[in-house]
Parts: structure tokens; C-alpha cells; sequence
């Protein structure tokens, strides 16, 4: 016996669809909804600002995690392992702590 083919899904992108940069991500959850808010931070700067907020049910925020894994597995296969900083660095020291800006004004 055959599986059923999945309905095909037209995914429609609105022309004035803004993109959204992400660098930083903050998760919580309730017993009913998964809540990904997707942040700016930079180097040295304490604030992180919030650009978008997404809630899945747990069921979806674990199908996205299959994708996600899944899509990761195919870009290292491609283009190499993305290396992760170690277990106990603290990811946004890691990423940003040693980044200073420059010193002096234009043209030094």
C-alpha cells in the first residue's frame, strides 16, 4: 500500500516583505505555545533589541527543529562543519567580547 502524497502548499511572499536580521535568539515556553523572540545585538553594546516575535505549539516548534537539522545537515555537507564555541564560553562573549570598535575618528 501506498503512502498519500502530501497536498502542495503555494507559499505566497508579499512584495513588501521586510527581512529580518537575527543574531540572537530568546526562547520560553508554556504548556501550550513555544515563543522565539529574535534579537540585534552587537559588539560591546549591553541593550538587545527584539525585531520579531514568533509563537508556534510545541508540535510545530518541533517540526521546525527537524527542519532546521535537517537544512544544518545539508549546508555542513556542502560548505563544511559550522564550528560552535565551546561547552562553557558564554556564546555572546565568545562571539562579541573581543570586538572593539576602531579608535580615532575617520581617516586615522
Amino acid at each position: 500500500m501506498s503512502n498519500p502524497k502530501p497536498p502542495t502548499l503555494n507559499v505566497e511572499l508579499p512584495a513588501n516583505l521586510e527581512p529580518v536580521y537575527s543574531n540572537f535568539a530568546l526562547i520560553t515556553h508554556s504548556p501550550s505555545e513555544v515563543i522565539v523572540d529574535f534579537a540585534q545585538t552587537l559588539p560591546n553594546q549591553p541593550n538587545v533589541r527584539v525585531k520579531a516575535r514568533v509563537v508556534l505549539t510545541p508540535l510545530n516548534a518541533k517540526l521546525l527543529l527537524r527542519a532546521l537539522q535537517d537544512n544544518l545537515a545539508r549546508y555542513e555537507a556542502r560548505f563544511g562543519e559550522i564550528v560552535v564555541p565551546g561547552e562553557l564560553d558564554d556564546l555572546t562573549r565568545a562571539f562579541f567580547g573581543g570586538v572593539r570598535p576602531p579608535q580615532g575618528g575617520e581617516g586615522q
